[in-house]
C-alpha cells in the first residue's frame, strides 16, 4: 500500500495507520443493531437484549429478533478467523476457520422515523440494505485494522525534514480517493500526481 502522495500544490500526504481508531459500534450513532456472538471474541453492539444461550440455532434467533423487533431489514454476519479476523454479510468459503456469529437489523420503526416514512417502500429496504452493509464494512475496517490518519507537509523539503502542517485521524478504509482524507486537505482526485 502506498503511504504519500504528491499535490500538483506541491504539498505531500503522508498516509499513517490509525492504530487507536474510534470503535463505530460504540462510539457512532448506528442505523443498524449489530448482534453477535462468539466464543473468543466481543463483537457488535454492547447492548442489543439478546442472550445466545436462548436459542438453539441462528434461525431461531433470527424468527425471535424479527418477531421481537418487528424488522425492516435484518442480513447475517459471517465471521472469517485465521491470523486475525474479518465480517461480512455474505458466507466465506472455507469452512473450517469461518461460520455465522450473528445479525445485523433495524425495526420498522426505525426506518419510519430515520427517513419520515409512513411506508417502506422496496426501493427503501434496497436503500436501507446497502446502508447496513455498509456498516458491517466498516467495522470490519475497524477489526482488522484498516483505519487511518494522515499528516500533511508543504513540500517535499518540509516531509524530508519532518515538518507538518497538518494531521489528523479517523479515516477508515486505505483508499485516498474513498475515506475522505482528500476532502479534508481541500484536494480533489485530479490534484494528486500519478494517483
Amino acid at each position: 500500500m502506498r503511504n504519500t502522495y504528491n499535490l500538483k500544490d506541491g504539498r505531500v500526504i503522508q498516509l499513517i495507520q490509525d492504530e487507536d481508531a474510534m470503535n463505530p459500534r460504540t462510539e457512532w450513532d448506528n442505523l443498524g443493531t449489530m448482534v453477535c456472538f462468539h466464543k473468543r471474541y466481543t463483537l457488535g453492539d454492547e447492548k442489543h437484549g439478546y442472550n445466545d444461550d436462548d436459542y438453539s440455532g441462528w434461525d431461531e434467533l433470527k424468527a425471535a429478533i424479527i418477531r421481537a423487533e418487528n424488522v425492516a431489514v435484518i442480513l447475517p454476519i459471517y465471521m472469517y478467523d485465521h491470523s486475525g479476523i474479518t465480517i461480512r454479510t455474505t458466507p466465506f468459503s472455507c469452512r473450517w476457520d469461518s461460520g455465522q456469529i450473528g445479525f445485523i437489523f433495524i425495526s420498522k420503526a426505525k426506518v419510519r422515523k430515520e427517513y419520515s416514512k409512513k411506508r417502506i417502500s422496496k426501493q427503501l429496504r434496497d436503500k436501507i440494505t446497502t446502508y447496513l452493509i455498509g456498516e458491517v464494512e466498516t467495522y470490519d475496517q475497524y477489526l482488522t485494522g484498516d483505519t487511518y490518519g494522515f499528516k500533511t507537509y508543504a513540500n517535499a523539503e518540509a516531509f524530508e525534514a519532518e515538518q507538518e502542517e497538518d494531521s489528523c485521524w479517523g479515516f477508515f478504509g486505505h483508499n485516498i480517493l474513498e475515506n475522505g482524507i482528500l476532502d479534508h486537505v481541500g484536494a480533489k482526485a485530479e490534484d494528486l500526481i500519478d494517483a
